[in-house]
């Protein structure tokens, strides 16, 4: 089980809060990942290198499929989220030559990007609209079903405002219709339950990077009886469905996180809840702050807020040595545009002031004390 850190991570350091992009691998999985780097064999192998580096894959398809609350033949190992939000939806499309799919504009790149891709295919895409709160209504789902809709894909929490959707109910209406449910879990496990057949999903993505495993390794649930095409081609790996030998260590790094992960969900919670709450209330006190997005049915880590006055990027920049934080616009050519989902909540202004705060279970109540104090020092300057 992970637990809380009393120091801040880095010491002297700019106070991580931005968990969301990425976390620290933690000390337990970088050490089974050592551990695994002299464990050479190829687990296709049937002598005995072979078959021990199997036996670590296999332990590591356990270790995941406890924390989804799935059956370990469920679980393939890709190397992160994109790669398995694509074969997820790119991998089942391609059993059908034209369809309709359910999706929103709040949805990682990594989803929206293989939509457009099947859209210039010849399939057809809905974007069902998103509330100001950044919550989907289940049944605006219901409502742009087809008799040929094929798949309905909707992100379990959002990266940027934390917005937890309403995915069992979706589930449940996809289930009704025979429509297979995809959902983009990266930003949840280890922050709130994702048991997945409890969420009535069939499809069910994870990244590593996002819970103390490192970059470069995530799974997929995909529910017995679901049939997915591989996206790549090669050899037998993974069922077939995800070919390229296994990477051993980084896999058994994936495994270990989500055993440290299992017990801790709900004091995670506790701890991140007060955290952000912390902070928010702090920093209301002293400026006019904007909350966007729920304030309940949001992950517990995560804060989405607007300084009024503030241009988000200018923020960023100014504590780039003091405190990590993100940004809730993209930059291009140097002019600042809102995110896509912010724009589909409804945000104009107050989506260029936006800042995304995200703790971990590394994060202190001493570190939030002490970046509040940074990020007011901040404010003030850029208004003077």
């Amino acid at each position: 089980m992970l637990t809380y850190s009393t120091e801040t991570l880095m010491n002297n350091e700019p106070i991580y809060l931005d968990y969301n992009a990425t976390t620290p691998i933690a000390p337990q999985v970088k050490q089974e990942i050592v551990r695994c780097l002299d464990i050479f064999g190829n687990p296709s192998s049937s002598h005995r290198y072979g078959i021990l580096a199997r036996q670590i894959v296999d332990n590591a398809r356990l270790q995941v499929s406890k924390l989804l609350g799935c059956n370990p033949d469920e679980i393939i190992f890709t190397s992160g989220g994109t790669e398995s939000n694509n074969l997820a939806i790119v991998g089942y499309m391609l059993r059908f030559n034209k369809g309709h799919i359910i999706s929103s504009l709040i949805e990682h790149p990594s989803v929206l990007n293989p939509l457009m891709l099947l859209k210039e295919e010849g399939y057809e895409v809905t974007f069902v609209p998103i509330g100001s709160d950044g919550i989907i209504d289940p049944d605006d789902i219901k409502r742009a079903i087809r008799s040929d809709t094929r798949l309905i894909t909707v992100m379990h929490a959002n990266n940027e405002t934390g917005a937890i959707q309403h995915i069992t109910e979706i589930g449940k209406i996809a289930k009704e219709h025979g429509i297979v449910f995809h959902s983009d879990g990266a930003q949840c496990l280890g922050k709130i339950s994702t048991r997945v057949y409890d969420l009535n999903v069939d499809l069910y993505t994870i990244a590593g990077h996002k819970f103390y495993a490192p970059k470069g390794v995530g799974a997929l649930f995909i529910r017995d009886g679901v049939e997915i095409q591989p996206v790549l081609r090669g050899a037998g790996q993974e069922k077939g469905i995800r070919p390229g030998t296994e990477n051993v260590p980084y896999i058994s790094g994936l495994g270990k996180a989500c055993e440290l992960v299992f017990d801790g969900i709900t004091s995670f919670a506790e701890h991140s809840l007060m955290l952000t709450r912390t902070l928010y209330e702090m920093l209301l006190s002293c400026f006019p702050v904007k909350l966007n997005g729920s304030f309940t049915q949001r992950l517990p880590n995560t804060l989405n807020i607007s300084i009024r006055g503030i241009k988000a990027h200018d923020l960023v920049a100014t504590l780039s040595d003091s405190v990590a934080i993100s940004a809730g616009s993209a930059c291009h050519s140097g002019i600042p545009k809102p995110s896509l989902t912010l724009q589909s909540m409804g945000l104009t202004d107050d989506a260029l002031s936006a800042i995304r705060v995200s703790t971990g279970i590394y994060t202190t109540i001493d570190d939030i004390n002490e970046a509040c104090k940074r990020l007011i020092k901040a404010v003030n300057k850029l208004k003077l």
